[in-house]
Formats: C-alpha cells, sequence, structure tokens
C-alpha cells in the first residue's frame, strides 16, 4: 500500500509520553512557590503545549520578570525531579519503531526544552526511531509553524505530504498555520472541543485506536 505522507511529526507530551498530571501538579507548585495564585488543574492543563515562558504569561498576564523567572525556575526543579516517572503510552514504542521500519520520516515538534527533550528521548528509548526534533528554545513557540516548516525543510517533505499529531489546540493550530494535515488525540492535555475547530483528519482517545489509524491510513 502506498504511503499517504511522508513526514510525520508527533507532539511529546500527552500524545508519546503520559506526563499532562506532573507537568500540571509542577505549574502548580512553582506558581505558589512564586507568589502566584495556584491556577488549579483546569488553567494549568490549558496552557499545555506552548513554550514555558509564554504558558506563565497565558496564566498570569501582566507579572514582573522577576516572577516569571522565579516560577520558571521553580517548575525546571519540580518537574526534572520527576521527569524519570513518566512513561510512554501503551502502544507509543511499539508504534514509533514500526513507522520507522516502513520508511516514514519522524519528527518531534515540542513545547519542551533541548535539554528535557534529549532526556526524554534517551530515557524512553525513541531516540533511535525519531529522525528530526523541535524545541521552544530553539524556535518561536507552538502556534507558530517554525518547527514544523523547518522538519519539513530538513527532509524535503512537502505539507501535503507531512502529518502532524498533538493532544493540544496550541498543535493543530501549529499545523494548520503550516498547512499540514493533523489529528488529535484527547488522552492527554486538551479537550475534544478544543480541538475540533482546526478541523483534524481525526481524533482519538487512546493511543491504540491512533495508532490503528496510522497503520490503516498513513
Amino acid at each position: 500500500m502506498s504511503k499517504r505522507f511522508d513526514l510525520i511529526v508527533f507532539d511529546w507530551d500527552g500524545t508519546l509520553a503520559n506526563s499532562t498530571q506532573i507537568i500540571v501538579d509542577s505549574i502548580r507548585t512553582a506558581a505558589v512557590e512564586a507568589g502566584l495564585a495556584d491556577p488549579g488543574q483546569e488553567s494549568a492543563s490549558s496552557i499545555i503545549g506552548l513554550g514555558l515562558r509564554e504558558a506563565i504569561q497565558q496564566l498570569f498576564g501582566v507579572i514582573t520578570s522577576e516572577q516569571l523567572q522565579h516560577m520558571a525556575e521553580r517548575y525546571n526543579v519540580h518537574y526534572h525531579a520527576r521527569e524519570n516517572d513518566v512513561l510512554l503510552f501503551p502502544g507509543a514504542k511499539n508504534a514509533v519503531t514500526r513507522l520507522n521500519e516502513q520508511g516514514y520520516m519522524l519528527g518531534v515538534a515540542t513545547g519542551k526544552g533541548r535539554r528535557g527533550l534529549n532526556h526524554a528521548l534517551e530515557h524512553s528509548g525513541l531516540g533511535t526511531y525519531i529522525h528530526g526534533t523541535r524545541c521552544v528554545d530553539e524556535c518561536l513557540s507552538k502556534p507558530h509553524p517554525q518547527m514544523l516548516l523547518e522538519l519539513m525543510d530538513e527532509f524535503g517533505a512537502e505539507p501535503e505530504r507531512t502529518l502532524m499529531i498533538g493532544d493540544t489546540s496550541f498543535d493543530l493550530q501549529m499545523a494548520e498555520n503550516a498547512k499540514v494535515s493533523r489529528i488529535g488525540v484527547t488522552y492527554g492535555a486538551h479537550p475534544l472541543e478544543r480541538l475540533l475547530p482546526h478541523l483534524p483528519l481525526a481524533h482519538f482517545d487512546e493511543f491504540a485506536t491512533l495508532d490503528q489509524w496510522l497503520e490503516l491510513n498513513a
């Protein structure tokens, strides 16, 4: 069966890695330590997908540069203390391994920093199978399309032959801005109603059904 896509790009947190709750907990704790209000579960989850500084600014609006810096530092302390507890969603490693063997170019576009993504790729064992990555400390934050545009340029992939998979509206809006196809997953940070306005090809509430779609349709 001929391939529909040449390049498949995954978001990391909440799409391949089951890290949403650790991120939320780290945001809430860091906010209080920085002298800001606890944003609560729903609000903290809503900004996942953005770069850390952009996320803090969206949560709290106008705050001092000292508060922003303090919260970012405390977030990193709390997240890094638990990052080895993050597991891939069941089936994710097998799916990525299979897609690699089938000849797809595979990428990751993430709101994580380079240090965090490199650690995650090594810890998860996926580093061998992912061919290109872009992080928020190297590119503009989602939903700007820079990450996808650079990955397409790196691999010579056309927009119509590229697929983005993510769990947040920022992932899908980035794909929309880059004029590439997109799939939403609802087992991560954002609910379905935030994904649908960006017209995903499909949406899935567990990794297993996403994997089935990819096997049949990618």
